[in-house]
């Protein structure tokens, strides 16, 4: 049997492989200059206070990355200053920011303990120097960021593997005094990111709870009330990383064992005292306690004049050996004094000591320093517990990035709930001076330590920056709810944020970086590119018509008065 001749391939079929083949090199051409990694940042905070702009005012990033090697005459108005903290000068931003000098962006890197995913207490670490020089220049970073207008992106992201690398690659670019440029090439920073829009009508949420007392038969009147309250939102310069472990999750923490231990006695009416308890979760603490003053002003009357006293508890997760209660009632002031009495006697025994600090507010102030002043301005008795001895300014001691579980004792935690509680139980069932711990340890209603580290663990990993806090946030409905295990009548007051602060949107983002080939690559690339396509070409004419053909078609072809002729 004769096998018919194979016929030659025809020649699309040739064309078609050879465009495959051109296809394939450019593919490979850009997978040269595709995204080395993606890291996940965080954008600096961007607010408006009375109408003044502070913070990151853009969000929008696609320039050459450099680091702090860069050399002293380079434009760095296209260039993005990767700089980690553990190298930062504070002076050298200082001097960027208040002289306005030309720069495309920020981005910090922090080492991971400052992560809300970087979990354990502080224990011996906490006295390491090396770490509280980081918290500090960090905490001193933080306050000259969000107190200024910076007209280009500014980033937060942390230390890893991946991110070291690209900038041991940067610092030796710099270093060789070639950084990176679009003729050099090096590493190209890329931040696609929306232009921030105002956040409307913030929302804030109050959480309420509610142990009442036990009346007798000769009680006709309504019992006195004591409160017990605390925000539990913070602020930092980074909204997304923002969790506040101490400021003022620690205060919230205690409010929740509070309400856990006197539910164990107000579920006896036998141990049920004469007083009712309310528990309240504030929000808007950071701007002036707005949230609080709300929440007082919605009060029914009659509940608020019963309110014998209000205890607030703020930021008492970092301290050793003295607490401090800060009042605007003068100290002669006889539920100050029962106050004072009753927390300096417990401290006593506990091995610790409790100071008094008074300042009497300024009602035509709108400045509010501690959460109590809004119980004053509404008449009510109130005092402020806390580990910070003065008042701090406005947006600072609120928490921020340095402000993490890492940095927080459960200890000095517990031991202010002692404090808390057993004050409040001598003073309710009439033990005052008397050496009697209803809340003794290895007792049924002993503190309990488990608890108090789940939920500092769940403060501690949950940014809660108030106008990025949705009403509808799980935490607020977790918090509902664990207030709804140990009180009654827990209900939710919903507001919105006001004042002169106005915040924008756009707290987190994904920063793509790409490693750029310089001009002599992409140069190199184009006469590899043309030097084959020109072979190609040649190979398809000769073989489908021949060399005379190629050859004619590179030949000058005769003048028209020749042809003429």
């Amino acid at each position: 049997m004769v096998m018919a001749p194979r016929k030659p391939r025809p020649h699309r079929d040739m064309l078609m492989d050879s465009v495959f083949a051109i296809v394939f090199v450019l593919v490979a051409c850009v997978e040269l200059c595709d995204a080395a990694t993606v890291v996940d940042v965080y954008r600096l905070i961007q607010y408006d206070m009375s109408g003044v702009p502070f913070g990151s005012r853009l969000a929008s990033l696609n320039h050459h990355a450099a680091s702090l090697h860069f050399s002293p005459n380079s434009d760095l108005s296209r260039s993005v200053l990767l700089i980690p903290l553990r190298e930062l000068n504070i002076s050298f931003v200082k001097e960027y920011i208040s002289e306005s000098k030309p720069l495309g962006g920020l981005i910090f890197l922090l080492p991971q303990m400052f992560s809300f995913e970087k979990k354990g207490g502080v224990g011996s670490n906490h006295q390491d120097e090396s770490k509280e020089l980081l918290k500090n220049v960090l905490a001193e970073l933080e306050q000259i960021l969000i107190h200024a207008n910076i007209p280009y992106p500014v980033y937060f992201a942390f230390e890893d593997d991946t991110i070291d690398a690209v900038l041991t690659d940067i610092k030796k670019n710099d270093a060789s005094g070639q950084p990176a440029t679009a003729t050099t090439g090096g590493y190209k920073f890329v931040v696609s990111a929306p232009e921030p829009k105002k956040v409307v009508s913030p929302p804030i949420s109050n959480i309420q709870g509610w142990l009442a007392g036990l009346k007798t038969d000769d009680s006709a009147q309504q019992l006195p009330t004591i409160a017990i309250v605390a925000s539990y939102d913070t602020f930092g310069a980074a909204p997304a990383l923002s969790v506040g472990s101490d400021s003022n999750g620690s205060g919230a923490v205690a409010l929740l064992e509070v309400a856990r231990l006197f539910s164990l006695l107000y579920s006896n009416p036998k141990t049920r005292g004469q007083y009712n308890l309310l528990f309240g979760l504030t929000s808007g603490g950071p701007y002036n306690y707005n949230g609080t003053r709300k929440w007082l002003r919605s009060l029914d009357q009659r509940l608020r004049e019963s309110i014998d006293y209000a205890i607030c508890l703020n930021s008492i997760g970092s301290w050793e050996n003295d607490l401090w209660v800060h009042v605007s009632k003068p100290p002669e002031n006889a539920y100050v004094k029962q106050i004072m009495e009753d927390f300096s006697g417990v401290a006593e025994e506990l091995g610790f000591k409790v100071n008094l600090k008074h300042k009497k507010i300024n009602i035509s102030n709108p400045r509010v320093a501690w959460e109590h002043e809004q119980f004053s301005r509404l008449r009510v008795t109130a005092a402020t517990l806390s580990e910070l001895p003065t008042a701090p300014e406005l947006l600072e001691s609120t928490g921020g990035l340095v402000d993490s579980r890492h940095f927080v004792n459960e200890k000095a935690v517990i031991r202010s709930v002692k404090l808390i509680a057993e004050s409040l139980a001598r003073h309710i069932y009439g033990h005052q001076g008397k050496n009697i711990q209803i809340f003794a340890d290895n007792s049924s209603l002993a503190v309990n330590p488990s608890y108090v580290r789940s939920w500092l663990d769940l403060f501690s990993q949950t940014s809660r920056v108030a106008p990025f806090f949705s009403k509808d946030d799980p935490f607020v409905a977790s918090l509902k709810k664990e207030l709804e295990e140990h009180t009654d009548e827990v209900n939710v007051h919903r507001d919105v944020l006001d004042g002169v602060f106005t915040f924008y949107d756009s707290t987190r983002a994904k920063l793509n970086i790409y490693q750029v080939a310089s001009v002599t690559f992409d140069l190199l690339l184009l006469l590899v590119l043309g030097s084959y396509l020109i072979v190609l070409f040649s190979f398809l004419v000769i073989t489908t018509r021949g060399l005379d053909d190629l050859i004619s078609i590179f030949r000058r072809p005769p003048s028209r008065k020749v042809k003429t002729a």
